[in-house]
């Protein structure tokens, strides 16, 4: 059973905050994926944003677009409106190849404060989950039909953020959405990473692989720290590099049959960290724990 390996742009640029990193080229970032491994990289805000000009880049550099992040308004917005929105994206990622989109959903996020507090977040009521299920379920399913399933990301600041709120998420949808799975973000909201993979794995289509330093996660929770500045603190680190347990992830990801990426993300403050350093070892630690965990590692 094999998996592919990718890498997350954002360990040499930050989409959020683009002054991290911001003077690196295009050229860097897609030349020090190559070196450093990788198969397959996801999008940047620095990549372009057509097929006919990002696809001969990508070539060149024998990569493959794995996906992209997309930030989702479905709960603010009718499934139409949100479908016109993420269309451009999604005709991107269907001409180059990608199986699935990188869909959270960012809705009454607190816009423009990237240093609010990880306790100042929105949530939906209970209430809005009946509703809310039914049409995010619509809109993968029309995404589905467009042939780039959505791949939803539980993601810290935003309304699907705890291991509950996965879990209530999952209750509440359909098969189309599938979810996408990362570890950093579940210890981050205080989460049980194996546990939520172990009750979700089947729904799983996709893989963030990011590592946490303990000290400075629990400094973050403590303080109620923002998630930006824990980043920039160096609450992340690439697998293997911090104590999340992945050989036991990647293990029950094995014995559920999954075939999909496996993507190396692990935003730092690149001045700090050194992104062909850290990619490095970032491929070499998951090419290691995947190989032990019954994998094998397609070129």
């Amino acid at each position: 059973m094999a998996v592919r390996l990718a890498i997350n742009p954002i360990t040499w640029v930050n989409d959020d905050m683009p002054s991290l990193g911001g003077g690196t080229t295009l050229e860097t970032i897609l030349s020090e994926t190559r070196l450093a491994g990788f198969a397959g990289t996801e999008m940047s805000f620095q990549f372009p944003k057509t097929a006919a000009e990002l696809g001969p880049l990508l070539k060149q550099h024998n990569l493959v677009l794995t996906s992209g992040w997309y930030d989702g308004r479905i709960l603010e917005r009718d499934i139409e409106a949100e479908w016109a929105a993420i269309l451009p994206h999604m005709t991107l990622l269907r001409d180059l190849g990608c199986t699935y989109v990188v869909y959270a959903d960012t809705s009454r996020r607190a816009d423009g404060d990237l240093f609010a507090p990880i306790s100042r977040r929105p949530k939906l009521a209970d209430g809005e989950w009946s509703d809310y299920g039914k049409r995010l379920t619509a809109l993968a399913q029309r995404m589905a039909d467009f042939g780039v399933g959505m791949a939803f990301h539980h993601h810290m600041g935003t309304i699907i953020e705890t291991d509950a709120e996965v879990d209530r998420l999952m209750a509440s949808t359909g098969a189309a959405v599938g979810l996408l799975y990362d570890c950093g973000h579940c210890v981050f909201s205080g989460g049980d990473p194996v546990a939520l993979l172990k009750r979700h794995v089947k729904r799983v289509v996709h893989v963030h692989c990011k590592d946490a330093r303990k000290d400075l996660l629990d400094k973050a929770r403590a303080t109620d720290e923002s998630f930006m500045q824990a980043v920039l603190d160096g609450v992340f680190t690439v697998p293997g590099d911090g104590f999340i347990d992945f050989p036991a992830l990647l293990k029950i990801l094995h014995d559920a049959g999954y075939r999909g990426w496996l993507v190396c993300e692990a935003e730092q403050d690149p001045g700090k960290a050194d992104p062909l350093t850290y990619a490095r070892l970032g491929f070499s630690n998951l090419v290691r724990m995947a190989l032990q965990a019954g994998f094998t590692v397609a070129p």
